[in-house]
C-alpha cells in the first residue's frame, strides 16, 4: 500500500519560515512527479508547487514565486517545499501529492493517484 507522509507543519509568526517533508513508500519514486496543494479554511484546494521527477522541472503558484522552493531527494524517496517570508495567507493544511503524469498532477487534481494526510501549516501576526 503506498504511503505519502507529511510533516514539519506548525505554527510559525510571519515572516518565518517553515520546511515540509514528505516521504512516499513508491517503488519507483523517481518516476513520479510530486506536488503540493494546499487548503485554507472554508476555501478551495489549490496548486502550490510542482516538481518533475528528475528535480530538474518545477511549477510555483504566483503567490507563492521567490518564497516557497520545492526540491526533491530521489534516493530518500522524499519531497520537501521550503516557506521563506511566510504570511498569514499561507495558513493551511498542506498535502502531498505524487501521479505519474505531469498535466493530471496540476490540471486534474480530483484524478491524483496517491494524496499525503496533510499538515497544518497556520502563520500568526
Amino acid at each position: 500500500q503506498v504511503q505519502l507522509v507529511e510533516s514539519g507543519g506548525g505554527l510559525v509568526q510571519a515572516g518565518g519560515s517553515l520546511r515540509l517533508s514528505c516521504r512516499a513508500s513508491l517503488r519507483t519514486f523517481s518516476s513520479y512527479v510530486m506536488g503540493w496543494f494546499r487548503q485554507a479554511p472554508g476555501k478551495e484546494r489549490e496548486i502550490v508547487a510542482v516538481i518533475s521527477g528528475s528535480g530538474a522541472g518545477t511549477y510555483y503558484v504566483d503567490s507563492v514565486k521567490g518564497r516557497f522552493t520545492i526540491s526533491r531527494d530521489n534516493a530518500k524517496n522524499s519531497v520537501y517545499l521550503q516557506m521563506n517570508s511566510l504570511k498569514l495567507g499561507d495558513t493551511a493544511v498542506y498535502y502531498c501529492a505524487a501521479d505519474p503524469s505531469w498535466s493530471r498532477l496540476q490540471y486534474r487534481p480530483d484524478e491524483i493517484s496517491y494524496w499525503g494526510q496533510g499538515t497544518q501549516v497556520t502563520v500568526s501576526s
